[in-house]
């Protein structure tokens, strides 16, 4: 048994369980354990550190103070293992082990998801985590281990390599345009109903909204008909007759409920790349996806 002060390594795996779960019931069905087995741990736990590491509430779990500090070096702990094991894996003849890969909530579920089958079965033994997320996760701190981001990055410590130009269009469903007519310039959008972006949110790529000021009179904004903080939650309400919306080319081309709209009223474009930590330069893992990501892209008219 540990001395008093010491943390139990054990006790440590339930905890982090217990705090990214946010129940004991929760985490007891991941670790397999009975919810009271994990409840007697993180008490034990908190015993042998001499203070409380969850405020306990009828909806569930929170850190205290000091659970959060704890957990913080935790979490970094099992992030660095999971990356050893993975870096391990490499020797073998075969790439193997966790990837966690992040982009935008577009990219990744409108174009990399429908995608992903054919690299899930020529690598069967890489365990593919995929991180949708317009915020950007931190690779330098491992949240995730490559990302593919709409815009150069400035860190030096990441690689990166070019994929993509990604053009934005105007769209609207067939629906919408049959009740509201069809604009032959940029100034008809005046009279139109447009969906954004919702401007308090992270947006996935630099620009997003311009459609409210496209064609305008000098000084003016159109108001939107629908601010929504997710590109493909703005997607299913343009196919669904809302609005008119600005998309990239690549989710329209995924979509046979929308027609482009004023095709000579093109969007700021931007620059896909695919980005990584320098320390990941040697990795199979990382290099078969690349590739895997090179040739889908070439494969893609964009």
């Amino acid at each position: 048994m540990p001395a008093q002060g010491q943390m139990d390594w054990d006790k440590l795996r339930i905890f982090h369980s217990v705090a990214e779960a946010g129940s004991f019931t929760h985490a007891g069905e991941t670790l397999n354990l009975s919810q009271s087995a994990v409840s007697r741990q993180i008490s034990a736990l908190e015993e042998s550190l001499r203070t409380p590491l969850f405020h306990r509430h009828a909806r569930g779990l929170i850190l205290t103070e000091q659970g959060e500090v704890l957990y913080q070096t935790v979490r970094d702990v099992f992030a660095k293992l999971a990356s050893a094991e993975a870096r391990l894996a490499e020797s073998r003849e075969k790439p193997a082990g966790l990837l966690r890969v992040t982009t935008t909530v577009a990219f990744g579920s409108v174009w990399l998801a429908p995608r992903i089958k054919d690299f899930i079965e020529r690598y069967p033994e890489i365990r593919l985590e995929l991180l949708v997320d317009d915020e950007e996760l931190d690779l330098s701190m491992r949240e995730a281990d490559c990302a593919i981001r709409m815009h150069a990055s400035k860190q030096p410590d990441l690689v990166q390599r070019h994929l993509l130009t990604v053009h934005i269009h105007v769209f609207a469903s067939p629906a919408y345009l049959e009740k509201h007519g069809t604009p032959k310039t940029a100034a008809d959008l005046d009279r139109h109903r447009i969906v954004v972006y919702g401007e308090d949110s992270h947006p996935p790529f630099p620009g997003i909204n311009w459609l409210l000021e496209a064609g305008a009179s000098e000084g003016r904004r159109r108001e939107p008909v629908l601010r929504l903080n997710n590109v493909y939650g703005i997607l299913r309400a343009v196919e669904n007759g809302v609005g008119l919306a600005a998309f990239p080319d690549y989710m329209a081309q995924q979509s046979d409920k929308i027609v482009q709209v004023l095709p000579s009223l093109e969007g700021p474009n931007f620059e896909a790349y695919f980005v990584y930590p320098e320390e990941m330069r040697n990795s199979k893992r990382i290099s078969v996806f690349r590739d895997f990501l090179v040739k889908k892209v070439a494969d893609t008219q964009f």
